[in-house]
């Protein structure tokens, strides 16, 4: 029961071709941290829907390096000043 090359290539010819579906939007909800370029780079996600998958790493990559540079930010922060005495010596 072997199909016949013109057989194998008429049935091939009958099924429709696989087409990706249009970029979509994902309506992925992002609840607000209260920090202005944090939220800007959650909301930049939704570019990704906008985009064919192949598209969407670009979109990732910004966004996970403007989070790292923002965390990063919090460690260059200065912390309070580090006391020049011990709390309870006598003053001189």
């Amino acid at each position: 029961m072997s199909e016949s090359v013109s057989e194998a290539g008429t049935r091939a010819a009958a099924e429709p071709a696989y087409e990706p579906a249009a970029p979509a939007p994902l309506n992925i909800p992002r609840t607000p941290t209260g920090d202005a370029g944090v939220d800007a780079l959650l909301e930049r996600l939704a570019d990704a829907g906008h985009l064919a998958t192949d598209g969407h790493t670009e979109v990732y990559e910004d966004v996970h390096r403007g989070l790292r540079d923002a965390l990063t930010a919090l460690d260059a922060r200065p912390g309070p000043p580090v006391p020049d005495r011990h709390p309870t010596a006598a003053p001189r």
